[in-house]
Protein backbone atom coordinates (compact mmCIF):
# COMPACT_ATOMS: atom_id res chain seq x y z
CA UNK A 1 0.00 0.00 0.00
CA UNK A 2 2.51 3.09 -1.08
CA UNK A 3 1.26 6.03 -3.13
CA UNK A 4 2.64 6.44 -6.74
CA UNK A 5 4.81 9.43 -7.03
CA UNK A 6 3.93 9.73 -10.58
CA UNK A 7 0.33 10.34 -10.03
CA UNK A 8 1.05 12.68 -7.48
CA UNK A 9 3.46 14.52 -9.54
CA UNK A 10 0.74 14.94 -12.22
CA UNK A 11 -1.89 16.24 -10.21
CA UNK A 12 0.64 18.71 -8.82
CA UNK A 13 1.75 19.93 -12.41
CA UNK A 14 -2.02 19.72 -13.25
CA UNK A 15 -3.57 22.05 -11.00
CA UNK A 16 -0.38 24.37 -11.13
CA UNK A 17 -1.59 25.28 -14.94
CA UNK A 18 -4.74 26.87 -13.32
CA UNK A 19 -3.84 30.39 -13.14
CA UNK A 20 -0.08 30.37 -13.91
CA UNK A 21 1.77 32.70 -14.48
CA UNK A 22 4.91 33.13 -16.67
CA UNK A 23 8.43 33.12 -14.51
CA UNK A 24 12.01 33.00 -15.22
CA UNK A 25 12.22 30.26 -12.58
CA UNK A 26 10.00 28.11 -10.93
CA UNK A 27 6.29 27.72 -11.58
CA UNK A 28 4.04 30.72 -10.26
CA UNK A 29 -0.16 30.39 -10.37
CA UNK A 30 -2.17 32.85 -8.83
CA UNK A 31 -5.52 31.29 -7.58
CA UNK A 32 -8.05 33.38 -6.18
CA UNK A 33 -10.95 32.74 -4.20
CA UNK A 34 -13.84 32.97 -7.04
CA UNK A 35 -11.20 33.29 -9.95
CA UNK A 36 -12.08 31.23 -13.07
CA UNK A 37 -8.86 29.83 -11.83
CA UNK A 38 -10.39 28.62 -9.12
CA UNK A 39 -13.31 27.10 -10.77
CA UNK A 40 -10.88 24.97 -13.31
CA UNK A 41 -8.54 23.33 -9.83
CA UNK A 42 -12.32 23.15 -8.40
CA UNK A 43 -13.85 21.21 -11.00
CA UNK A 44 -10.20 19.21 -11.32
CA UNK A 45 -10.44 18.13 -7.71
CA UNK A 46 -14.03 16.68 -8.63
CA UNK A 47 -13.36 15.04 -11.59
CA UNK A 48 -10.52 13.03 -9.50
CA UNK A 49 -12.67 12.63 -6.42
CA UNK A 50 -15.42 11.34 -8.64
CA UNK A 51 -13.09 9.01 -10.92
CA UNK A 52 -12.56 7.20 -7.07
CA UNK A 53 -16.39 6.77 -6.48
CA UNK A 54 -16.27 9.36 -4.00
CA UNK A 55 -19.50 11.34 -2.75
CA UNK A 56 -18.38 14.85 -3.31
CA UNK A 57 -20.72 17.40 -1.63
CA UNK A 58 -20.21 21.52 -1.53
CA UNK A 59 -20.96 23.52 1.53
CA UNK A 60 -22.49 27.22 1.26
CA UNK A 61 -19.04 28.19 1.57
CA UNK A 62 -17.59 26.40 -1.12
CA UNK A 63 -15.87 23.66 0.60
CA UNK A 64 -15.05 20.36 -1.24
CA UNK A 65 -15.17 16.78 0.24
CA UNK A 66 -15.05 13.44 -1.40
CA UNK A 67 -16.22 10.83 0.64
CA UNK A 68 -15.29 7.05 0.32
CA UNK A 69 -17.37 4.52 1.89
CA UNK A 70 -16.19 0.99 0.57
CA UNK A 71 -18.28 -1.69 1.17
CA UNK A 72 -16.09 -2.51 4.34
CA UNK A 73 -16.99 0.87 5.70
CA UNK A 74 -19.60 1.29 8.31
CA UNK A 75 -21.20 4.36 6.58
CA UNK A 76 -22.53 5.54 9.96
CA UNK A 77 -19.10 5.93 11.92
CA UNK A 78 -17.00 8.94 12.21
CA UNK A 79 -14.75 8.87 8.77
CA UNK A 80 -10.99 9.69 8.85
CA UNK A 81 -10.38 13.26 6.90
CA UNK A 82 -7.50 14.38 5.33
CA UNK A 83 -6.74 17.74 2.43
CA UNK A 84 -6.17 21.49 2.59
CA UNK A 85 -6.78 23.81 0.47
CA UNK A 86 -6.04 25.09 -3.61
CA UNK A 87 -6.34 28.37 -3.59
CA UNK A 88 -2.96 30.66 -3.41
CA UNK A 89 -1.46 33.71 -2.75
CA UNK A 90 -0.70 36.02 -6.04
CA UNK A 91 2.56 34.50 -7.80
CA UNK A 92 2.73 31.72 -5.29
CA UNK A 93 3.90 27.84 -6.03
CA UNK A 94 2.47 25.12 -6.83
CA UNK A 95 2.83 23.36 -3.62
CA UNK A 96 1.29 25.24 -0.75
CA UNK A 97 -2.05 23.77 -0.45
CA UNK A 98 -2.71 21.70 -3.26
CA UNK A 99 0.07 18.86 -1.60
CA UNK A 100 -2.13 17.86 1.17
CA UNK A 101 -5.40 18.00 -0.91
CA UNK A 102 -3.81 15.79 -3.85
CA UNK A 103 -1.39 13.52 -0.93
CA UNK A 104 -5.15 12.97 0.39
CA UNK A 105 -6.38 11.98 -2.74
CA UNK A 106 -3.35 9.69 -4.03
CA UNK A 107 -4.15 7.93 -0.71
CA UNK A 108 -7.44 6.61 -1.28
CA UNK A 109 -5.96 5.56 -4.31
CA UNK A 110 -3.17 3.94 -2.83
CA UNK A 111 -5.73 1.74 -0.91
CA UNK A 112 -7.87 1.24 -3.45
CA UNK A 113 -5.20 -0.77 -5.56
CA UNK A 114 -4.24 -2.36 -2.23
CA UNK A 115 -7.53 -3.95 -2.11
CA UNK A 116 -7.41 -2.57 1.86
CA UNK A 117 -10.51 -2.44 3.85
CA UNK A 118 -10.97 0.57 5.93
CA UNK A 119 -13.82 0.08 8.92
CA UNK A 120 -14.40 3.83 8.32
CA UNK A 121 -15.29 6.49 5.46
CA UNK A 122 -12.32 8.77 4.36
CA UNK A 123 -12.93 11.76 3.22
CA UNK A 124 -10.60 14.37 0.96
CA UNK A 125 -11.75 18.10 1.93
CA UNK A 126 -10.68 20.87 0.11
CA UNK A 127 -11.14 24.09 2.09
CA UNK A 128 -11.75 27.55 1.17
CA UNK A 129 -9.93 30.33 0.96
CA UNK A 130 -7.09 29.37 3.38
CA UNK A 131 -4.60 32.58 2.12
CA UNK A 132 -7.14 35.16 2.93
CA UNK A 133 -5.93 37.27 -0.04
CA UNK A 134 -9.27 37.82 -1.84
CA UNK A 135 -11.30 38.56 1.33
CA UNK A 136 -8.37 39.19 3.90
CA UNK A 137 -9.63 36.50 6.19
CA UNK A 138 -7.28 33.56 6.34
CA UNK A 139 -8.21 29.71 7.23
CA UNK A 140 -12.02 31.31 6.13
CA UNK A 141 -13.78 27.91 4.78
CA UNK A 142 -12.31 25.77 7.74
CA UNK A 143 -13.42 28.63 10.15
CA UNK A 144 -17.09 28.80 9.02
CA UNK A 145 -16.88 24.52 9.06
CA UNK A 146 -15.93 24.68 12.86
CA UNK A 147 -18.35 27.21 13.94
CA UNK A 148 -15.71 30.09 14.54
CA UNK A 149 -17.51 32.13 11.87
CA UNK A 150 -21.23 31.94 10.73
CA UNK A 151 -22.14 31.21 6.98
CA UNK A 152 -24.43 33.99 6.12
CA UNK A 153 -21.03 36.53 7.91
CA UNK A 154 -18.60 34.87 5.74
CA UNK A 155 -21.02 35.09 2.09
CA UNK A 156 -21.56 38.72 3.29
CA UNK A 157 -17.54 39.27 3.31
CA UNK A 158 -16.75 41.57 0.19
CA UNK A 159 -13.57 41.71 -2.09
CA UNK A 160 -11.56 45.02 -3.24
CA UNK A 161 -14.60 45.43 -6.05
CA UNK A 162 -17.09 44.67 -3.29
CA UNK A 163 -18.12 41.59 -4.88
CA UNK A 164 -19.43 39.17 -1.99
CA UNK A 165 -18.38 35.72 -1.42
CA UNK A 166 -21.72 34.70 -1.88
CA UNK A 167 -21.30 36.19 -5.59
CA UNK A 168 -18.17 34.42 -6.80
CA UNK A 169 -19.19 31.15 -5.32
CA UNK A 170 -22.10 31.28 -7.58
CA UNK A 171 -20.37 32.48 -10.51
CA UNK A 172 -17.84 29.96 -10.45
CA UNK A 173 -20.61 26.94 -9.44
CA UNK A 174 -19.28 25.97 -6.16
CA UNK A 175 -22.16 27.92 -3.50
CA UNK A 176 -23.18 24.52 -2.01
CA UNK A 177 -25.41 24.54 1.42
CA UNK A 178 -24.85 23.45 4.69
CA UNK A 179 -21.33 23.35 6.65
CA UNK A 180 -19.00 20.16 6.77
CA UNK A 181 -19.66 18.73 10.22
CA UNK A 182 -15.76 18.86 11.13
CA UNK A 183 -16.70 18.08 14.54
CA UNK A 184 -18.12 14.66 13.22
CA UNK A 185 -14.61 13.54 11.64
CA UNK A 186 -12.91 10.70 13.90
CA UNK A 187 -9.64 11.99 12.85
CA UNK A 188 -7.83 14.84 10.67
CA UNK A 189 -4.52 15.48 8.45
CA UNK A 190 -2.79 17.54 6.79
CA UNK A 191 -0.15 18.00 4.41
CA UNK A 192 1.95 21.11 4.05
CA UNK A 193 5.22 22.24 2.61
CA UNK A 194 7.43 23.54 5.53
CA UNK A 195 8.29 26.81 4.40
CA UNK A 196 11.22 27.02 6.44
CA UNK A 197 14.95 24.90 6.47
CA UNK A 198 14.45 22.48 9.71
CA UNK A 199 14.08 19.55 7.70
CA UNK A 200 16.14 20.18 4.89
CA UNK A 201 18.89 21.19 7.21
CA UNK A 202 18.02 17.90 8.94
CA UNK A 203 18.27 15.89 5.89
CA UNK A 204 14.86 14.55 6.89
CA UNK A 205 12.41 13.87 4.55
CA UNK A 206 9.43 14.02 6.34
CA UNK A 207 8.22 16.24 9.42
CA UNK A 208 5.41 15.34 12.18
CA UNK A 209 4.26 18.63 12.98
CA UNK A 210 3.52 18.91 17.21
CA UNK A 211 1.69 22.34 17.63
CA UNK A 212 0.89 25.09 15.17
CA UNK A 213 2.07 28.53 16.66
CA UNK A 214 -0.85 30.69 18.27
CA UNK A 215 -0.49 34.91 17.00
CA UNK A 216 -0.79 37.87 18.49
CA UNK A 217 -1.57 40.89 17.20
CA UNK A 218 -1.36 44.55 18.77
CA UNK A 219 -1.81 47.68 17.11
CA UNK A 220 0.74 50.58 18.32
CA UNK A 221 -0.04 54.58 18.06
CA UNK A 222 2.90 57.25 18.66
CA UNK A 223 1.41 59.96 18.81
CA UNK A 224 4.17 63.41 19.27
CA UNK A 225 3.97 66.91 17.43
CA UNK A 226 4.92 67.21 13.56
CA UNK A 227 7.50 70.22 13.33
CA UNK A 228 9.81 71.77 10.67
CA UNK A 229 12.95 70.01 10.30
CA UNK A 230 15.05 72.53 10.21
CA UNK A 231 13.20 75.01 12.50
CA UNK A 232 13.15 72.35 15.49
CA UNK A 233 16.10 71.98 17.68
CA UNK A 234 17.05 68.39 18.67
CA UNK A 235 16.44 69.04 22.04
CA UNK A 236 12.77 70.48 21.25
CA UNK A 237 11.14 67.88 19.31
CA UNK A 238 8.89 65.31 20.16
CA UNK A 239 9.71 62.83 17.36
CA UNK A 240 7.70 60.28 16.57
CA UNK A 241 9.20 58.30 14.23
CA UNK A 242 12.20 58.25 16.82
CA UNK A 243 10.30 56.85 19.49
CA UNK A 244 8.78 54.16 17.47
CA UNK A 245 12.46 52.79 15.61
CA UNK A 246 13.07 52.65 19.64
CA UNK A 247 10.23 50.26 20.17
CA UNK A 248 10.65 48.47 17.19
CA UNK A 249 14.31 47.86 18.31
CA UNK A 250 12.90 47.24 21.59
CA UNK A 251 10.75 44.21 20.37
CA UNK A 252 13.50 42.58 18.45
CA UNK A 253 16.03 42.78 21.95
CA UNK A 254 12.82 41.12 23.70
CA UNK A 255 12.05 37.98 21.20
CA UNK A 256 16.16 37.48 21.53
CA UNK A 257 15.67 37.19 24.88
CA UNK A 258 13.09 35.14 25.49
CA UNK A 259 14.32 32.62 22.59
CA UNK A 260 17.58 32.56 25.00
CA UNK A 261 15.71 31.69 28.08
CA UNK A 262 12.30 30.54 27.31
CA UNK A 263 11.48 29.26 23.90
CA UNK A 264 13.69 29.10 21.08
CA UNK A 265 10.33 28.94 18.75
CA UNK A 266 9.27 32.58 19.44
CA UNK A 267 9.42 35.24 17.34
CA UNK A 268 8.34 39.19 17.11
CA UNK A 269 7.87 41.24 13.88
CA UNK A 270 6.81 44.75 13.62
CA UNK A 271 6.03 44.69 9.82
CA UNK A 272 3.85 47.19 9.27
CA UNK A 273 4.03 51.19 9.76
CA UNK A 274 2.26 54.18 8.99
CA UNK A 275 4.05 57.65 9.02
CA UNK A 276 2.69 60.90 9.65
CA UNK A 277 2.83 63.48 7.60
CA UNK A 278 5.30 61.19 6.32
CA UNK A 279 7.53 64.14 4.68
CA UNK A 280 11.23 64.20 4.09
CA UNK A 281 11.23 68.27 5.66
CA UNK A 282 9.17 67.30 8.32
CA UNK A 283 9.15 65.45 11.90
CA UNK A 284 7.28 63.10 12.57
CA UNK A 285 3.96 63.54 14.73
CA UNK A 286 2.20 60.22 14.30
CA UNK A 287 3.52 56.74 13.97
CA UNK A 288 0.73 53.94 14.13
CA UNK A 289 2.76 50.13 14.29
CA UNK A 290 1.46 46.67 13.22
CA UNK A 291 2.98 43.57 15.20
CA UNK A 292 3.01 39.72 15.17
CA UNK A 293 3.63 37.48 17.76
CA UNK A 294 3.87 34.21 17.57
CA UNK A 295 5.09 30.89 19.72
CA UNK A 296 3.17 27.57 20.80
CA UNK A 297 2.57 28.66 24.13
CA UNK A 298 0.17 30.81 25.23
CA UNK A 299 1.83 32.20 28.52
CA UNK A 300 4.96 33.28 26.42
CA UNK A 301 2.96 35.17 23.57
CA UNK A 302 1.43 37.20 26.41
CA UNK A 303 4.54 37.54 28.13
CA UNK A 304 6.14 39.39 24.51
CA UNK A 305 2.78 41.50 24.34
CA UNK A 306 3.46 42.67 28.53
CA UNK A 307 7.21 43.22 27.76
CA UNK A 308 6.61 45.40 24.92
CA UNK A 309 3.68 47.51 26.41
CA UNK A 310 6.07 47.95 29.71
CA UNK A 311 8.91 49.06 26.70
CA UNK A 312 6.63 51.66 24.93
CA UNK A 313 5.53 53.37 28.58
CA UNK A 314 8.97 54.01 29.72
CA UNK A 315 9.50 55.13 25.47
CA UNK A 316 6.87 57.18 26.21
CA UNK A 317 7.82 59.48 29.08
CA UNK A 318 11.29 59.17 27.40
CA UNK A 319 9.88 61.09 24.41
CA UNK A 320 7.52 62.97 26.69
CA UNK A 321 4.71 62.08 23.64
CA UNK A 322 1.81 59.83 23.85
CA UNK A 323 1.76 56.37 23.08
CA UNK A 324 -0.77 53.30 23.62
CA UNK A 325 -0.77 49.39 22.49
CA UNK A 326 -3.80 47.50 21.97
CA UNK A 327 -3.76 43.75 22.04
CA UNK A 328 -6.42 43.35 19.50
CA UNK A 329 -6.05 40.10 18.11
CA UNK A 330 -4.62 36.65 19.74
CA UNK A 331 -4.86 33.08 18.30
CA UNK A 332 -4.24 30.31 20.67
CA UNK A 333 -1.61 27.82 19.97
CA UNK A 334 -3.00 24.06 18.87
CA UNK A 335 -1.34 21.50 19.77
CA UNK A 336 -1.82 18.09 17.72
CA UNK A 337 -3.53 14.85 19.14
CA UNK A 338 -1.49 12.35 20.74
CA UNK A 339 -3.47 9.27 18.98
CA UNK A 340 -2.82 11.39 15.85
CA UNK A 341 0.87 12.01 16.68
CA UNK A 342 1.48 7.96 17.09
CA UNK A 343 -0.10 7.43 13.75
CA UNK A 344 2.15 9.18 11.45
CA UNK A 345 5.26 8.01 13.82
CA UNK A 346 4.55 4.31 13.20
CA UNK A 347 3.37 4.98 9.90
CA UNK A 348 6.98 6.36 8.88
CA UNK A 349 8.40 3.69 11.25
CA UNK A 350 6.92 0.92 9.04
CA UNK A 351 8.13 2.24 5.49
CA UNK A 352 11.22 2.75 6.79
CA UNK A 353 10.88 6.66 6.24
CA UNK A 354 12.76 8.76 8.51
CA UNK A 355 11.11 11.89 10.53
CA UNK A 356 11.80 14.56 12.99
CA UNK A 357 8.87 16.22 15.02
CA UNK A 358 8.56 20.23 14.93
CA UNK A 359 5.97 22.92 15.25
CA UNK A 360 5.09 25.02 12.59
CA UNK A 361 5.33 28.60 12.33
CA UNK A 362 2.75 29.23 10.42
CA UNK A 363 -1.09 29.08 10.15
CA UNK A 364 -2.75 26.03 8.43
CA UNK A 365 -6.73 24.73 8.30
CA UNK A 366 -4.98 22.26 10.85
CA UNK A 367 -5.13 24.77 13.55
CA UNK A 368 -8.85 25.34 13.11
CA UNK A 369 -9.78 21.83 12.94
CA UNK A 370 -8.12 20.73 16.12
CA UNK A 371 -10.31 22.20 18.09
CA UNK A 372 -13.08 20.00 17.30
CA UNK A 373 -11.58 16.94 16.68
CA UNK A 374 -8.54 14.99 16.85
CA UNK A 375 -5.92 16.34 14.49
CA UNK A 376 -2.08 15.30 12.90
CA UNK A 377 -0.55 17.36 10.30
CA UNK A 378 3.26 16.34 8.42
CA UNK A 379 5.50 18.71 6.80
CA UNK A 380 7.37 18.44 3.93
CA UNK A 381 10.58 20.02 3.30
CA UNK A 382 10.84 23.09 1.41
CA UNK A 383 14.21 24.28 -0.96
CA UNK A 384 15.76 26.88 1.33
CA UNK A 385 12.93 27.11 3.12
CA UNK A 386 11.51 29.58 -0.16
CA UNK A 387 7.10 29.26 -0.37
CA UNK A 388 4.90 31.63 -1.71
CA UNK A 389 6.81 32.13 -4.44
CA UNK A 390 7.50 30.41 -8.13
CA UNK A 391 10.72 29.59 -6.76
CA UNK A 392 8.85 27.18 -3.61
CA UNK A 393 9.84 23.96 -4.21
CA UNK A 394 9.77 20.05 -2.48
CA UNK A 395 11.58 17.35 -4.46
CA UNK A 396 8.82 14.91 -6.00
CA UNK A 397 10.63 11.98 -4.16
CA UNK A 398 9.69 13.94 -0.87
CA UNK A 399 6.00 14.63 -1.72
CA UNK A 400 5.61 10.98 -2.17
CA UNK A 401 7.15 10.00 1.19
CA UNK A 402 5.51 12.54 3.22
CA UNK A 403 2.28 11.27 1.40
CA UNK A 404 3.52 7.77 2.15
CA UNK A 405 3.00 8.20 5.93
CA UNK A 406 -0.06 9.89 5.75
CA UNK A 407 -1.51 6.80 4.20
CA UNK A 408 -0.27 4.63 6.56
CA UNK A 409 -1.78 6.89 9.17
CA UNK A 410 -5.25 7.38 7.85
CA UNK A 411 -5.08 3.46 6.94
CA UNK A 412 -4.36 2.56 10.55
CA UNK A 413 -6.60 4.85 12.16
CA UNK A 414 -9.45 3.73 9.25
CA UNK A 415 -9.08 0.39 11.28
CA UNK A 416 -7.09 -1.43 8.16
CA UNK A 417 -5.43 -4.14 9.49
CA UNK A 418 -2.32 -4.57 6.97
CA UNK A 419 -1.37 -1.39 6.91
Amino acid sequence: MRVREDRLREDLLTNGEFGAVDVERGYGRTVLTGSDADRKAREYLVEQLEALGMDVRVDAVGNIAGRWTPESADPDVAPIAAGSHLDSVPHGGIFDGPLGVYSAVEAVRAMQDAGVEPERPIEVVSFTEEEGQRFEVGTLGSSVAVGDTEIEEALALTDDSGTTLETHLENTGFRGEGALDVAGWDAWFEIHVEQSTTLEDADVPVGIVTAITGITNCSVEIVGAADHAGGTHMDDRSDALLAASEFVQEVNEIAHEIVETESEFAVATVGNMEIEPNARNVVAGRVAISTDFRDTDRDVMDEIVDRADKSLARIEKQHELTAELDNYRTIDPAHMTDRCLEALREAGERRGIETMELPSGGGHDSMKVARVTDAGMLFAPSRDGISHSPLEWTDWEDCARTADVLTGAIAELAGVDDV
